[in-house]
């Protein structure tokens, strides 16, 4: 019961992240890399297995190159290629499966919450405390970026470095929740707790705050429930996230 609760809170943190870092992603409508950028640390992954080294040492290196190949097509593209992206990442996920040995294939694709340790559930818990601090100092610079970019540059903001602390923070978030829900499932986590708060927010400060609030809840209640039911937490976390969604959208805040 005890290590349950920790690794409740230990989830509830990379959820709360993951969720905040999430909703600025929605503002700027990449939902589709949010969701691919955790399939190239599969590659990563097999990669740190092999070298006998920390799978989230690889994954975090695999998901920083990526965030750097992002940054420049975002940056030096009149239309971001996102279908690029898409097919960019899904060949890293293909390759990563051939790679991946298949013993570790499946910890690799949905996450093991129960392997993480008091030591790294402390480090998460920090990584996550500070993720958040980094995105809550540049989040204004990056809703008027949002806004306009011509807007950005009136007001001094180096739009291409604040946009590169963000995506690095995306991948920092997504190297802890491969550990929590996997690499197939942590685009849900970062993505839907921001699209439900989305449906019934009402000002710019409430949905950041409700988007985090859906993120813990989809920690606490999907954690223990699948505790209960004998199933994997990762997926679990994921419906009830979904179930969120679901409920939210049927509360909808008129356009």
């Amino acid at each position: 019961m005890e290590n349950l609760l920790f690794l409740t809170i230990v989830g509830g943190f990379v959820a709360a992240a993951s969720a905040y870092v999430g909703s600025i992603m929605v503002l700027k409508r990449m939902s589709l890399v949010g969701d691919a950028l955790s399939h190239v640390a599969l590659p990563g992954i097999a990669i740190a297995l092999s070298l006998n080294i920390s799978p989230i040492l690889g994954a975090f290196t695999a998901l920083t190159l990526a965030v750097l190949g992002i940054w420049y097509l975002e940056k030096n593209s009149d239309n971001y290629p996102e279908a690029l992206v898409g097919i960019f990442f899904t060949a890293s996920l293909a390759i990563g499966v051939l790679i991946t040995d298949e013993l570790d294939l499946l910890e690799a694709l949905f996450g093991d919450i129960e392997k993480i340790g008091y030591a790294e559930g402390l480090v998460t818990i920090i990584i996550s405390i500070i993720v958040s601090f980094v995105i809550y100092k540049i989040i204004n610079k990056l809703i008027i970026g949002v806004i306009s970019e011509e807007l950005s540059k009136a007001q001094k903001i180096n739009i291409n470095i604040v946009n590169l602390i963000y995506l690095l923070a995306v991948g920092v978030i997504a190297s802890l929740g491969i550990k929590f829900v996997g690499t197939l499932l942590t685009g849900a986590l970062v993505i839907i707790p921001a699209v439900a708060a989305k449906n019934i927010s009402r000002s710019m400060k409430s949905y950041f705050l409700t988007s985090v609030t859906f993120g813990i809840l989809s920690a606490i209640i999907g954690i223990p429930l699948a505790y209960v039911l004998s199933l994997p937490v990762g997926p679990i976390v994921v419906i009830t996230c979904v179930i969120i969604f679901i409920i939210t959208y049927l509360f909808k805040k008129p356009s």
